[in-house]
């Protein structure tokens, strides 16, 4: 009989927790305990990934049908009902949540809706007042969304809240340059906002390839997305002094007022860390709050590991199941697997999608000389249409190794496309296996195969 009441305990049902604890009572036989104090699915389910490319599709039909009507087609698109589409949302994530619980329940994991404290290293107390010790205790609590430090700041959104709106503004004012900014101004404008977004830096998308963001920032100004760089808002207030609700007045650092329905901070997030117990029972934190680990997932304390958004590695949730996949292998299979974070890909869900994978060609000429093979050019389907919509193909090459270091796509689908040129780079092809790819035509991404001359290098 084991002197716990747990072989593992899992703080947190998002998407990485619930596979770490659903894999490692149903494959690998051990006792599993989560609690979950919010809903299960996490950010990814009920708060982002999901809810949000769910809206991605609401704000492309428009468009769908202006292009269809050069194609021949007569109809004429009507005005976006939000109301219906919010119903229609918000069953599919309980349908969603449902699903994860009877996951965890076929799994045999005990779940229990509760916040759940470490108390000390093998040890939880839970909101319901009940306490369980566990062998091993993983935390997988995610982060959430942050406002700045500017006065009234709590008059504005977080994207947590955009699932939740009884209507759509009018005008939306978005704050931040990330890809969370990025999205939610395409989604919105798409569905018939006027949108403004400022952002304090140089250039949208920082850490992508500058190429790629120049093109994005370009589109996205070309959609009529009032984008503003070099932008920052010193304070903020209600029109109407006291209103609940109601117009906002925001303030530029360089003086100028304008008036918005609603302002959304999409200026980062946080681990959820705090209050935890975390530093109490030794666990060693980040200057961001994140939870320290080894490559393993584990932390300063021998039994406490933790996984996802809450150590801040890759804040992406096929990331975070990766990790989860690989601390079940590590702890109860007996097999040291540590997590590969190289060359993970990602998408930029705008309008058009952005996809990358590898170095950017920033990156890449700092570490050795390269070659940069680029083409840009209007789609077919649009340029049909007379739309001046414009794409990216990009690759980044080793001129040592001829290894493709980094692709880059700025294009309609771009996810999906990134998503099979990442597993050739992650084997390692060189810009001659590209090459002797045979294209699909006619594509956009035939273009990857076809580029035979250098644009230049470095």
């Amino acid at each position: 009989m084991s002197a716990f009441d747990y072989d593992l305990f899992v703080i947190g049902g998002g998407s990485g927790g619930v596979r770490a604890a659903r894999v490692a009572a149903g494959e690998a036989g051990a006792r599993v305990g989560l609690a979950e104090e919010s809903r299960y699915g996490g950010t990814c389910v009920i708060r982002g990934c999901v809810p949000k490319k769910l809206m991605v599709f609401a704000s492309e039909f428009g468009g769908m049908i202006e292009t269809a009507s050069a194609y021949g087609w007569g109809h004429q698109a009507g005005a976006f009902d939000w109301s219906a589409f919010r119903g229609t949302l918000h069953a599919e994530l309980d349908r969603l949540e449902g699903i994860y619980r009877k996951l965890l329940k076929n799994a045999g994991v005990d779940s229990f809706d509760a916040r759940a404290v470490i108390k000390d290293p093998h040890t939880v107390a839970l909101s319901t007042g009940e306490t369980f010790t566990a062998k091993h205790i993983l935390v997988a609590t995610g982060g959430h969304p942050v406002r700045p430090d500017v006065p009234n700041a709590e008059l504005g959104m977080v994207s947590d809240d955009l699932f939740e709106l009884d209507a759509l503004p009018e005008r939306l004012l978005i704050i931040g340059g990330g890809f969370i900014a990025c999205e939610f101004a395409c989604i919105m404008q798409g569905l018939g906002v006027a949108v403004t977004q400022f952002y304090r830096g140089g250039q949208i998308l920082r850490g992508f390839d500058n190429e790629a963001r120049d093109l994005m920032a370009e589109e996205m100004i070309a959609q009529g997305i009032d984008l503003r760089v070099d932008t920052e808002i010193a304070e903020m207030s209600p029109v109407t002094p006291g209103a609940q609700g109601g117009p906002i007045r925001v303030r530029c650092i360089h003086g100028t007022d304008q008036t918005f329905d609603a302002v959304l901070f999409a200026t980062g997030r946080v681990p959820n860390t705090k209050g935890l117990g975390l530093e109490e029972a030794g666990v060693k934190l980040g200057r961001g709050g994140e939870i320290v680990v080894n490559e393993y997932s584990q932390s300063d304390v021998p039994s406490i590991f933790a996984i996802g958004d809450v150590t801040e590695r890759i804040t992406l949730t096929p990331v975070a199941i990766r990790e989860a996949m690989a601390f079940v292998e590590t702890v109860f299979r007996g097999n040291p697997t540590p997590v590969d974070h190289v060359l993970v890909p990602s998408a930029v869900y705008t309008q058009p999608e952005l996809g990358a994978v590898g170095l950017s060609e920033e990156a890449a000429r700092e570490l050795e000389h390269i070659e940069v093979y680029t083409t840009t050019f209007r789609p077919m389907q649009s340029a049909f249409a007379g739309k001046p919509d414009r794409v990216l193909m990009k690759l980044v090459v080793s001129q040592a190794s001829r290894r493709v270091l980094g692709c880059h796509i700025v294009a309609p689908a771009a996810g999906e496309m990134i998503q099979m040129a990442a597993i050739a780079i992650k084997m390692g092809a060189t810009k001659e296996d590209f090459d002797r790819t045979v294209a699909v035509h006619p594509t956009m991404a035939e273009e990857i195969v076809t580029m035979r001359h250098p644009t230049r290098t470095a």
